[in-house]
């Protein structure tokens, strides 16, 4: 008798290491560029993520659906999280998860580049196709947005900067750099307007001074902000009122790029209707002046449609008497997984 006891007993710890093993917690650690003020939010938004693809870990193996209600995300997020579930269930590939995470101005963040195994119905769990999610946060940490990278693919293949362009090709696309161009010097915002995707990302750094230390030195840091087309708009009108006149050059990095860096006009090697451009912007308006790097992330459809632009972002080419160099997470086709 005691030794059936025994077994029961061992029996029941194995299977209690075991559901441990298979359900072990996700953990996750959010990286900050230096210079940048590590917010106390970026914990709750560490642990928030955590719990969530801890949960979907759970529900992918047990193949059940996921219990969402308590997890740490606002009505938006936790829709796009359910709906992509609906389509085809997956979870994450690491146990341990360490990413940058982008701090905006008004306190959100964004982190890219997390491992998702699509499992598709049928399939084993450790089997499938890699994808990469962007999760954002309100600035208290609470998961705003969860959907898949555009596009994303294996790390294995991906290339940050991605293929040479033919001649012809870049003739075509900076034509189109050139009307739009000549669209912000008309101050012709319908014309501006068309040209973005409705679901377009605008990043834009602005170099900013911190406050002195103890030995009364202060340094210049780049701070960033997020909008979408709407509210990119709105303010591009108001700084359409706000100056007289406006006159915006572009020059191109050149074929190898800035300090052997990747070259101004690239093509996705996952979707060829992706190109990425490169560029020196020099901004002079009667109330504002700035140089900088411009990254525009173009859709060219293959049937001979209208390119529109996803992606826009800038960064200063100055901040503190130091020139900086472009930042390959924002300034890349690599940077947005294509």
């Amino acid at each position: 008798m005691k030794n059936k006891i025994f077994f029961l007993v061992l029996a029941l710890l194995c299977i209690t290491s075991s559901i441990k093993a298979e359900y072990a917690p996700v953990t996750v650690t959010l990286t900050t560029d230096e210079g940048v003020n590590r917010p106390m939010a970026i914990s709750n938004a560490e642990r928030n993520l955590g719990i969530v693809l801890t949960e979907i870990n759970r529900a992918q193996e047990a193949k059940t659906i996921l219990t969402t209600k308590h997890l740490p995300m606002d009505d938006f997020s936790l829709k796009s999280l359910i709906r992509l579930w609906a389509v085809t269930p997956f979870y994450c590939d690491d146990e341990e998860i360490v990413e940058r995470c982008w701090i905006f101005k008004d306190g959100s963040m964004m982190v890219s580049h997390i491992p998702l195994i699509i499992t598709p119905e049928g399939e084993d769990f450790g089997m499938g196709t890699y994808q990469e999610a962007v999760v954002e946060f309100d600035r208290n940490g609470k998961i705003t947005d969860f959907r898949l990278a555009l596009d994303a693919h294996t790390a294995e293949s991906m290339e940050r900067c991605g293929s040479v362009v033919e001649k012809e090709k870049q003739m075509i696309i900076l034509q189109y750099i050139e009307r739009f161009r000549t669209a912000y010097n008309q101050k012709d915002i319908q014309t501006i307007e068309q040209m973005f995707s409705d679901d377009a990302l605008i990043i834009t750094g602005k170099v900013v001074m911190s406050k002195r230390n103890d030995i009364g030195r202060s340094h210049a840091k780049v701070e960033y902000t997020k909008q979408n087309k709407q509210q990119y708009i709105r303010n591009l009108k108001r700084a359409f009122l706000v100056n007289k006149w406006i006159d915006i050059k572009f020059s191109q990095i050149g074929d190898n790029g800035e300090s052997g860096g990747c070259a101004g006009i690239t093509r996705s090697k996952v979707d060829p209707t992706k190109y990425g451009v490169r560029l020196h912007q020099s901004w002079k308006s009667s109330n504002y002046s700035d140089e900088g790097y411009l990254f525009l992330l173009w859709e060219f459809p293959e049937n001979g449609g209208e390119p529109i632009i996803h992606v826009r972002t800038w960064q200063p080419e100055w901040a503190g008497g130091e020139r900086l160099q472009p930042d390959d997470d924002i300034s890349t086709l690599g940077g947005f997984d294509l």
